[in-house]
């Protein structure tokens, strides 16, 4: 029943039209029309980059279930598409895991209301082929759950589809704190980063994410490029803003890492952070969320070696995003 990688990404959202320009215009992602039957009384889009496939759906109707799906989520990610060698195995897995078959042929549930679609490699989606750009495939799944439930997130996602955790933190940040699991298929082509708050401590980022959201969610998705100042500079440019880091930040790298592969100027610059493991660094950024409900975002992610997490970038993004939550006004 292995999963091998993320087949493409449904998003349920107000306007698929809308939504798909925006991807064009901000990111570079080529537009095609979604191949195979249409969801009736639904509009589809698919936008392409890479191996990196979105599929946008929206309806007119206020009484579809997608338009439902948007009312209780706002634009949010609805289910994953995981390619497997045997989508019948996958699913019986997940059922007998816990899941439940969904109303909609071949989704099965997975994370909250967030579903999952095992195809196989001969999905008609897979097809589509985007422009090489500068974004070459989806490096992770970040989902956030609601306290307490993290323990059992991890064991459903080995029950259910065989991801092994491949690295934890405990996130301390003032009176806030939050854990994190990693989890990983064999072939590493799914990633998922589980996030829940300590419920001890005061609400932050990750409580109000839940609350935004109205529960279990996918809280951003990361891209990997292959040359991340590139991309940062091309996508600002095409107007998109990315979260800052404070130059402390930068003045403090030489204690962790020896020898940066970028230049500490360009990414001090550029506001990249960067992180080791025993593979390697790796760097990434995080763009301004601008869903209204400000409740997901895109990350940029380079690796150089690195085959997992360093211990500090995700303490970094909770401090990037708290800062961007205090700059406006969120509590």
């Amino acid at each position: 029943m292995t999963v091998q990688d993320i087949a493409y990404v449904e998003f349920h959202v107000a306007d698929a039209d809308k939504t798909a320009v925006g991807l064009a215009t901000d990111y570079g992602f080529a537009l095609r029309h979604l191949p195979g039957p249409q969801r009736p009384g639904t509009t589809a889009r698919l936008a392409v980059q890479g191996s990196v496939r979105l599929v946008l759906v929206s309806a007119a109707d206020p009484e579809h279930p997608v338009a439902e799906s948007v009312r209780r989520h706002g634009d949010a990610v609805a289910a994953l598409a995981l390619r497997c060698t045997d989508p019948g195995a996958v699913r019986a897995a997940a059922l007998a895991a816990g899941a439940v078959e969904l109303p909609e042929r071949g989704l099965v549930g997975g994370f909250g209301e967030l579903a999952l679609r095992p195809v196989a490699a001969d999905d008609p989606v897979l097809a589509a082929a985007g422009p090489a750009g500068l974004l070459r495939s989806l490096d992770h799944v970040a989902i956030c759950v609601p306290g307490g439930e993290l323990a059992g997130t991890v064991d459903y996602a080995a029950r259910a589809l065989g991801l092994r955790e491949i690295f934890g933190e405990f996130i301390e940040v003032g009176a806030q704190a939050m854990d994190s699991k990693v989890v990983q298929s064999e072939s590493t082509g799914v990633t998922f980063t589980l996030l829940e708050p300590d419920l001890s401590r005061e609400p932050g980022q990750i409580d109000a994410f839940l609350a935004g959201h109205g529960g279990t969610g996918v809280q951003h998705l990361a891209f990997e490029t292959g040359d991340i100042a590139r991309a940062v500079r091309e996508s600002t440019e095409r107007g998109v803003e990315f979260l800052v880091t404070p130059g402390a930040y930068y003045e403090q790298l030489a204690e962790r890492v020896a020898e940066c592969a970028i230049p500490v100027e360009t990414l001090r610059e550029l506001h990249i952070l960067v992180d080791e493991d025993h593979g390697g660094q790796l760097f990434q950024i995080f763009a301004r969320s601008t869903h209204p409900r400000r409740t997901f975002f895109l990350e940029l992610i380079e690796r150089r070696g690195a085959g997992t997490f360093g211990t500090a970038n995700i303490k970094a993004l909770y401090e990037a995003v708290e800062r961007q939550r205090a700059a406006a006004g969120d509590h």
